[in-house]
């Protein structure tokens, strides 16, 4: 509403706040409530422009928190921020400021799109801004209940829960676990995986909100009751910030495995990475028989496996032969099998493709292979293709659409049973979840960021394998086209690296583990526990309100 001045300039120059009112001199009516909605808007701007200001700074500051920056602790900065500006607010107006909160966040997180254009970087950054609107206009409604940082909590676990499964199979970039995969936050991906590092992140963040508010509360009259309140919310917040490293990560090996990760490098980043047909097949092999000579002349030590990343091969091996005769002459060369990634025609679909990770022996050839489960939306296959391509002819550029496999990615290549993870995948819990409950003893990440090289999407997609190695005790070997390739041990800690846009190879000996962890074993059940209790708060909230209202009614009567 507007300020009491407002009003008493509104009642001098003839108009009220629902509109002006008809002159009695002449009679004529004005146009009924312009002037009125104008100043009210005016009021609501001037009102609103602090909070939302606000917002916005501390939502680019989440963003900061990701990787390439990983400046981790503005994670709490920025949930504890949220939590103040959606305090004591209604849902609507929880709704804004989450919304204008959630902008600049995802477009500081996704701008890596801007390859394929700003108004895709726009587009998805608005929509993944919404959960982020109605995780506002929870917080807001939750914020007048006992124990609100714990419900805070709750909301942050649901609304991440809600985006990554929606729509379209969900998009799980942005979740506070993958700003957390160097912190101590981190150990509790053992116990409950990311949505529990979430969790942690969000209820710390809160009850730094809490410790906050009653701080402020302290100025002018301040009580010994609230100056306690904010020493036990900042103790809490202390609390939960550092149990995690109280949490042991286990990374005993029962076996271990020699392996050799190839980055055979691209013609050039961005859309037209591929270059000429065979270059990046001829690449990868190329690197795979030098390190072939370097073992034949003792200066390498020969491997039991060798991984190659998606898309190695450029050219299906099975339908053209010269690159079926390339990959088959650099893995006989090295004498080990090797997992080649390549794209291959659906037997029966025309148009659809399959994004496989296959296994090739030296002496028996292609044999056991994995499907790509979770092609990307808009990227790998067009929704609607047949009315989307009409209004916007960028989709023109994915010509086929993939076909998502059936099955998980175990596969037994030379003496390790590894599950085998392609790109995008490696975000997805269950994905991953699945992957090490079929058996896998170490995870292979098969990607090709060649597209988005030096934007800062290969540093966050390794951010959520160093998550992924703590979370299921194993060992994560990233295998890159043009990089970022790197070995994670158990513990999260990067052992091995390639830079971007360089051609090399990493050789390492990696654990196999057969122990699982306690988020094996629990799956997703934390996720939806908490998940459902944030909804619930809500409900709660709602109930409450509505109660508080009928007493206030019943009162005035």
């Amino acid at each position: 509403m507007p300020s009491g001045s407002d009003t008493t300039e509104e009642a001098a120059s003839g108009t009220t706040p629902d509109g002006p009112v008809p002159s009695a001199r002449t009679g004529a009516t004005a146009p009924p409530g312009r002037p009125g909605r104008a100043r009210r808007l005016l009021a609501l701007v001037r009102r609103e422009a602090l909070r939302t200001g606000l917002a916005v700074v501390f939502g680019v500051a989440l963003g900061l928190a990701f990787p390439p920056y990983d400046l981790w602790p503005l994670s709490l900065v920025a949930v504890a921020a949220l939590s103040l500006l959606t305090r004591g607010r209604t849902a609507r107006q929880g709704a804004w400021t989450g919304l204008v909160f959630g902008l600049p966040f995802f477009l500081i997180l996704l701008k890596w799109l801007h390859v394929v254009g700003w108004d895709a970087v726009v587009g998805l950054s608005f929509a993944e801004a919404l959960f982020v609107a109605l995780l506002g206009a929870g917080l807001a409604l939750t914020s007048r209940l006992p124990a609100w940082p714990l419900w805070a909590a709750c909301l942050w676990v649901a609304e991440e829960w809600a985006r990554d499964r929606l729509p379209f199979g969900g998009f799980p970039w942005g979740r506070l676990a993958f700003a957390n995969t160097g912190s101590p936050f981190t150990p509790l991906a053992a116990l409950g995986g990311a949505p529990l590092v979430t969790f942690a992140v969000a209820l710390a963040g809160a009850l730094l909100a809490a410790c906050a508010a009653a701080l402020w509360g302290l100025r002018g009259n301040g009580t010994v009751r609230r100056a306690v309140a904010a020493l036990e919310a900042f103790g809490l917040a202390a609390a939960v910030t550092l149990a995690g490293l109280l949490v042991p990560v286990p990374t005993k090996a029962d076996d271990s495995v020699d392996i050799a990760v190839v980055q055979g490098n691209v013609q050039q980043a961005g859309m037209d990475f591929l270059g000429r047909p065979m270059k990046i097949l001829d690449n990868h092999a190329t690197a795979t028989e030098k390190l072939a000579a370097d073992i034949k002349a003792g200066r390498a030590k020969k491997p039991d496996l060798v991984i190659w990343p998606e898309n190695s091969s450029d050219l299906d091996p099975f339908q053209y032969p010269q690159a079926y005769d390339r990959i088959d002459e650099a893995v006989k060369a090295i004498g080990v099998p090797v997992l080649v990634g390549a794209l291959v025609d659906h037997p029966s679909k025309k148009g659809y493709v399959f994004n496989e990770g296959i296994v090739w022996d030296p002496k028996k050839g292609p044999g056991a292979s994995y499907t790509k489960q979770h092609p990307v939306p808009f990227g790998e296959y067009v929704p609607f293709r047949e009315q989307l391509s009409k209004i916007i002819t960028r989709f023109q550029r994915v010509p086929r659409d993939f076909y998502p496999g059936d099955h998980t990615g175990l596969l037994h290549v030379g003496p390790a049973k590894l599950g085998d993870v392609i790109c995008f995948e490696v975000a997805y819990d269950e994905i991953v979840h699945d992957t090490v409950g079929a058996g896998a003893r170490a995870l292979v990440i098969q990607t090709n960021n060649a597209t988005y090289g030096r934007t800062g999407q290969p540093e966050q997609q390794l951010a959520m394998s160093k998550l992924r190695a703590v979370e299921h005790g194993r060992a994560v070997v990233t295998a890159a086209t043009s990089g970022i390739s790197a070995v994670v041990a158990p513990d999260g800690r990067i052992t091995h690296r390639i830079p971007e846009f360089t051609q090399g190879v990493v050789s390492a000996r990696i654990p196999l583990r057969d122990e699982t962890t306690l988020a094996d074993r629990v799956g997703a059940a934390p996720e939806w526990a908490l998940a459902i209790v944030g909804l619930l708060s809500c409900a709660a909230a709602v109930i409450a309100g509505r109660r508080g209202r009928t007493k206030d009614e019943k009162g005035q009567q």
